[in-house]
């Protein structure tokens, strides 16, 4: 039940998000004189509208996105003899990359005001973790409480690894003669021995071996079945979030919101590299959960993190979705925003070299003849969408074990 209200909030935030997205385009177009037609949340067949002033709004039977119809975006449009004036293409530059960018600056925006009710409600997460495999807390060995799967029985006494000299701040590169990389495997290695092992940990620089006999504990796997494995009473290292209150909470989320921009701007550039993985995916490999999701899967993703309670994952990944929204509109591109945004530069900078030479302004760009080069991007984009989706089904991207 937790799952599926997750999964559906989540979409619904995705919904909200690309709504707003228009509404950027679609506030800033009326304010600055230009006539919208219409507004629209979904594609498809239409449920209902109605108009208010000059504008029609209305929802779509797929939910999936949403447009803004503004008079005259560009020399092709059909007008109005009333619309004429008013139409977009004919509008000042800076009117036009206002509203252009309008929606790219509300999936900011967005962004933003969630990273605001993160850092008050449940803190920011820090980026400087420490390595993956370093120990944190050492402590004694709990068994998994039979009646809440979710907890641990009380213990006491000190633990396995406290016992063999390993301490908080130590980073193990090997399990016995097996090296590791991540806390996934460091448990994986422990969990299977049997009697005394090694850990190979590294401390103030200097590469130390312990011996560590561990003790039996009895967990359950992802079907509720119980087994006996191997614990040594430790802790993975982890910087707990910065908590604020709701005025150091403005600059702070405007620093952590550069700290994404520059994650968001590497995923962007790796995206071309992750069509390989995917296709991995969807053959049967093993899902990298760095790849790309779809609406789907990303639903999916917020279903999971309300499932285990993680609302402060569910906002973060929200706030994430919107910058990179935000980020991929701003290629320049056709037919996203981006490319809209190359055109008005374009006619500017050429229009600027005309009037140097004394020429008029040249005429708007033909959008008929930038079509092959669109078309391109929409079927490359579109299969782009349909093989996250399709990795998304049949190999998802799993948070949790």
């Amino acid at each position: 039940m937790v799952y599926a209200l997750g999964f559906v909030l989540f979409a619904l935030g995705i919904t909200a998000s690309v709504a707003l997205h228009e509404c950027g385009h679609m506030w800033t177009a009326q304010a600055t004189g230009m006539k919208v037609r219409r507004y629209f949340i979904g594609f498809g067949p239409k449920v209902f509208s109605w108009r208010r002033g000059e504008t029609e709004y209305g929802l779509k039977a797929l939910p999936l996105g949403g447009f803004c119809d503004i008079a005259g975006m560009t020399a092709l449009d059909e007008l109005e003899p009333e619309e004429i004036d008013r139409a977009m293409y004919r509008q000042e530059t800076w009117k036009r990359l206002l509203v252009m960018s309008g929606g790219i600056l509300m999936n900011f925006l967005i962004g933003y005001l969630l990273i605001v009710v993160l850092a008050v409600g449940w803190g920011l997460p820090r980026f400087d973790q420490p390595p993956e495999t370093q120990i944190g807390k050492l402590g004694c060995v709990s068994n998994v409480d039979p009646s809440d799967h979710k907890n641990l029985l009380p213990c006491t006494g000190t633990g396995p690894a406290a016992v063999a000299g390993l301490q908080q701040g130590d980073k193990v590169v090997k399990v016995g003669d097996v090296p590791i990389k991540t806390w996934k495997e460091f448990q994986a290695e422990t969990q299977k021995q049997t009697g005394p092992f090694t850990y190979t940990f590294v401390r103030d620089g200097q590469t130390l071996t312990r011996e560590v006999t561990p003790q039996l504990a009895t967990i359950y796997d992802q079907h509720d079945k119980p087994k006996t494995v191997a614990k040594v009473g430790v802790q993975q290292d982890y910087y707990a979030p910065l908590h604020y209150n709701v005025l150091s909470a403005i600059p702070a989320a405007g620093a952590f919101t550069g700290q994404i921009a520059v994650r968001t701007v590497e995923s962007l550039a790796q995206m071309p590299s992750k069509v390989v993985d995917l296709w991995h995916a969807v053959t049967g490999g093993t899902r990298d959960p760095e790849t790309p999701v779809s609406v789907y899967g990303a639903s999916k993703i917020g279903g999971e993190t309300a499932q285990h309670g993680l609302w402060s994952m569910f906002i973060l990944t929200l706030a994430s979705l919107n910058f990179f929204l935000g980020a991929f509109n701003l290629l320049p591109l056709l037919p996203l925003d981006g490319g809209h945004i190359a055109v008005v530069l374009y006619e500017k900078l050429r229009n600027v070299f005309r009037n140097r030479k004394g020429l008029p302004d040249g005429a708007p760009v033909d959008y008929l003849k930038l079509l092959p080069a669109t078309y391109v991007v929409v079927v490359l984009g579109g299969a782009y969408m349909v093989l996250t989706l399709v990795a998304d089904i049949v190999n998802p991207v799993k948070l949790f074990p």
